[in-house]
């Protein structure tokens, strides 16, 4: 059947062992050049105990125009797209013209072949494997670049993979923005950057799990955050040397700095963590210790129904978010200052929680002391993944 198959294809079609063995590509093992030179063997020796003349490969192929014999060359384009591009694993992709996988879904229709595979698989199979033999690299489903080829023209398209890294940063100064801001000449993002682009030779893009205020430092085992590097040419980045780099700026800390997949960092960002807190709360008509004492027992394990502060209601959807404060304790300073220790959940802003916000956030510690209440300095002191 399979040569009575190839003879009725051949008879119409001049093609070359690896278009002829690709229409029965599901058929045993092999290549399909191997597969495509066995049939016709088999079917030449069946042609000429009838008779008939070989039917031999053409001098060009009509379906493919003998692209396979333009791989050597383009394994060399290959390399030189890729010169100064530091990766270990790659894949191949390739496009061809309409036009000649039109003609090759004909044939199947013509003659009802339902075991073929697409030109473009096995040509991306063969190119693949020879640029891994010529170069000692290996293919894999995430790899650190893709080759997007054109087979006819030799053009060479490199995509170059983003490399993500988890860490978590202390702040140690007030004064600085998580991101970039006008006016301010430094950022948390800004510090961290700089060293993973000068490492990578990439485009860096900082991403953080929330965010403090420019007057709030970030203590404790710090803020988790992730940098995307877009398009890097090394990726074998020492990691610690970065963290040493960012930590010697004297205003931020990197630490636990690892490389992670794509699905762990979307993870990273998007798990909503609780946070503790440190305030010192400025009450100007006086604070006795009872009384920071009770707002601290009245604050533990209460419900905050917070309307998005005035402060940032331009830049944060306007609605009432329900957050809890899980634990609170205060230590009394002077008549007018007292420190408050607070556990909360993420979210939940901590100065408006303190003044009330004109009434946005309910209740808060003017509400529950019955006079103004304000936050004269906030730190973050941990952020707890539990």
């Amino acid at each position: 059947m399979i040569t009575e198959k190839a003879e009725r294809v051949l008879e119409n079609y001049r093609l070359c062992d690896h278009c002829l063995g690709r229409l029965f590509a599901k058929l045993g093992k092999g290549t399909n050049e191997e597969r495509g030179r066995a049939i016709r063997f088999v079917l030449n020796m069946e042609r000429s105990a009838k008779g008939l003349p070989p039917i031999n490969g053409p001098e060009k192929c009509e379906l493919c125009g003998n692209v396979f014999e333009e791989i050597p060359r383009l394994v060399g384009k290959m390399k030189e797209a890729s010169d100064g591009i530091e990766f270990d694993t790659f894949l191949v992709g390739s496009r061809f013209p309409e036009e000649v996988r039109e003609r090759e879904q004909a044939i199947w229709a013509k003659f009802g072949i339902d075991t073929a595979e697409p030109i473009n698989r096995e040509f991306n199979r063969e190119l693949g494997k020879a640029f891994g033999i010529a170069t000692g690299k290996d293919t894999a489903q995430n790899p650190d670049v893709v080759f997007i080829v054109e087979p006819y023209s030799g053009k060479i398209e490199l995509q170059i993979n983003p490399l993500y890294v988890y860490g978590r940063y202390r702040k140690l100064v007030r004064g600085i923005p998580q991101t970039p801001l006008p006016d301010f000449e430094d950022s948390v993002a800004s510090i961290i950057c700089r060293a993973f682009s000068k490492a990578s030779l990439g485009k860096c893009i900082f991403k953080g799990a929330g965010r403090e205020d420019v007057d709030v430092r970030m203590l404790g085992n710090g803020r988790p955050f992730i940098v995307e590097i877009k398009r890097p040419k090394r990726r074998r980045l020492d990691l610690d040397a970065i963290a040493k780099e960012i930590n010697s700026s004297g205003k931020v800390e990197a630490l636990n700095l690892s490389f992670v997949s794509p699905k762990e960092a979307e993870k990273v960002l998007t798990k909503n963590h609780r946070k503790e807190y440190l305030a010192i709360v400025l009450v100007e008509d006086g604070v006795t210790p009872e009384e920071a004492k009770e707002v601290a027992r009245k604050l533990s394990g209460l419900e905050i129904h917070q309307r998005t502060p005035w402060r940032v209601r331009k830049a944060r959807t306007d609605k009432v978010r329900v957050k809890r404060v899980h634990e609170a304790h205060a230590k009394w300073i002077d008549e007018k200052h007292f420190e408050l220790r607070l556990v909360t959940d993420g979210g939940l802003y901590i100065k408006e929680l303190v003044s009330g916000d004109r009434g946005r956030t309910k209740p808060s510690v003017s509400d529950l002391l019955g006079r103004p209440a304000w936050c004269e300095r906030l730190d973050v002191l941990n952020i707890l993944d539990d």
